[in-house]
């Protein structure tokens, strides 16, 4: 049994501001678990069912955020200026060109990068995915149909 800090009990929809289990115990929920703020895992998570994440909506030029896993871009004019600033060790970011109108591209440039200057978008379902080191920033771990020069 775990207790909610503040209060001697736990009840359906009770709001919960700090909660531990420990190690030796096992935590089940049946029902949906909402997590807003920082939170830390450690240790083996396993799931069955899928990961949904809401991907950042970024239409025309303009930076690509570290606050969410994808980025969903829409090209409406040639050679768009991305940027995608430094991120956080072992975050994995992944942008994809989901549409784009006549000669719509974009060209990612990371503030810190290894092994490449930009990544090219030029069709929709170009895609790259990222994996963010200290030491040598946003470094390329898979791409479909982007050019990465």
């Amino acid at each position: 049994r775990t207790t909610p800090a503040g209060g001697s009990g736990s009840s359906a929809n009770a709001a919960v501001t700090a909660l531990t289990i420990d190690a030796s115990q096992a935590a089940t929920f049946s029902s949906t678990l909402a997590v807003t703020g920082a939170t830390t895992l450690t240790g083996n998570v396993t799931q069955a069912g899928a990961q949904i994440y809401t991907p950042q909506a970024l239409s025309g030029a303009g930076a690509v955020n570290v606050t969410t896993t994808s980025t969903a871009f829409t090209a409406t004019a040639p050679a768009h200026a991305l940027t995608l600033a430094d991120g956080t060790a072992g975050q994995i970011k992944t942008v994809c060109m989901v549409a784009t109108s006549g000669a719509g591209t974009g060209v990612l440039t990371p503030t810190t990068k290894s092994g490449y200057t930009t990544i090219t978008f030029a069709a929709a379902g170009d895609a790259v995915m990222l994996q963010f080191f200290t030491t040598a920033g946003w470094c390329v771990i898979g791409s479909r149909g982007c050019t990465i020069a």
